[in-house]
C-alpha cells in the first residue's frame, strides 16, 4: 500500500499548488445553490412548513451538502483519463507498471478530492450560515458521525465511475453511460432527497448507488438519526465492496482481452 500512498501524496501536493483554481469553481457552485435557494423559498409558503419531512432550512442545507459531495467528486481521473488510456492503447504500458492500474487511478482520484472537499465545505458552510442560517439542531457529534459516510460516498462514486470507464475495453465510447450515471445521481440523489419521490419508488431508490453516494451523507447531517446511520453505513460498505469486485473483474477481463488480441 506504500506505493499508493506515495501516489496519493504526490497528487495531493500537486493539487495544493492549484488550490486557488479549485476555489474559483465555487462560483459555479454558488450560482447553482442560489437558484435552488430561490426555488425552495418559493415552494415553502411559510418557514414552518414541511415538505417530505424537511423544513426550508433543512432542504436548502441538504442541497448544499449534496452539491459539496458532487463538486468534490467531479474529477477527470476516473472518467476521461481512464477511458482515454484504454482507447489510446496507453493502458498496455501502464498495466505493466509495479502497481495495479485501478488502484493507481483511485489513489489519484482520492488525492484530488482530498483538496476539493475541504475547500468547498468551508466556503459552503460560510455561505450557508450567512444566507440561510445555521443548520437546525446541528451538533458537532453529528458531523463526526457523518464524516465516514461522506468519505464512503465519494469513494463509491469514484469506483462506479471507474467501472463505467473500464467498459471502454469493449465499446468505443463510455461517455454516454457516464452522462446517464451523472444525471441519475444529480437529479435523484443530489438536487432532491429520496423522500420527495413517490412512496412506491423509494424502496427501489434505496437499492441503488444513488442512496449511498449523496443522499445518505446529507441525510445524516441535516436530520441525524442513529437508526439511519446504522442503515446507511452498512449499505455503503456493501456497495463499496460490490463496486470494488466489479472494478477488478472488468479490469481483469479487459486485460485478458488485450492479451488475446496481441496487446
Amino acid at each position: 500500500m506504500r506505493k499508493y500512498a506515495v501516489i496519493y501524496r504526490s497528487i495531493l501536493m500537486e493539487n495544493l499548488q492549484y488550490a486557488i483554481n479549485t476555489a474559483m469553481g465555487f462560483i459555479t457552485y454558488f450560482m447553482i445553490i442560489f437558484i435552488f435557494m430561490q426555488l425552495w423559498n418559493y415552494m415553502y409558503s411559510s418557514p414552518a412548513d414541511l415538505i417530505a419531512g424537511y423544513s426550508r432550512q433543512q432542504m436548502i442545507w441538504y442541497v448544499m451538502i449534496t452539491e459539496i459531495i458532487w463538486f468534490s467528486a467531479r474529477t477527470a481521473t476516473v472518467t476521461r483519463q481512464a477511458a482515454t488510456d484504454i482507447k489510446d492503447g496507453n493502458i498496455a504500458y501502464l498495466m505493466n507498471k509495479p502497481y495495479h492500474y485501478t488502484l493507481y487511478i483511485m489513489a489519484k482520484y482520492t488525492g484530488e478530492w482530498s483538496i476539493r472537499l475541504p475547500i468547498y465545505a468551508a466556503f459552503s458552510a460560510l455561505a450557508g450560515v450567512i444566507m440561510v442560517g445555521p443548520l437546525p439542531d446541528f451538533h458537532p457529534i453529528t458531523f463526526l458521525a457523518a464524516i465516514p459516510s461522506i468519505l464512503l460516498g465519494i469513494t463509491i462514486n469514484g469506483v462506479f465511475k471507474l467501472c463505467i470507464s473500464l467498459i471502454s475495453f469493449w465499446i468505443e465510447d463510455s461517455n454516454p453511460f457516464q452522462w446517464l450515471y451523472d444525471k441519475l445521481i444529480l437529479v435523484i440523489g443530489t438536487l432532491f432527497p429520496v423522500e420527495i419521490f413517490p412512496q412506491a419508488l423509494q424502496p427501489f431508490l434505496k437499492l441503488t448507488p444513488i442512496y449511498t453516494v449523496c443522499y445518505g451523507p446529507a441525510k445524516l447531517l441535516v436530520d441525524f438519526q442513529t437508526d439511519k446511520l446504522l442503515e446507511i453505513l452498512p449499505a455503503q460498505l456493501l456497495y463499496l465492496g460490490l463496486g470494488i469486485i466489479l472494478m477488478f473483474f472488468l479490469y481483469g477481463k479487459g486485460v485478458k482481452k488485450l492479451y488475446v488480441n496481441g496487446g
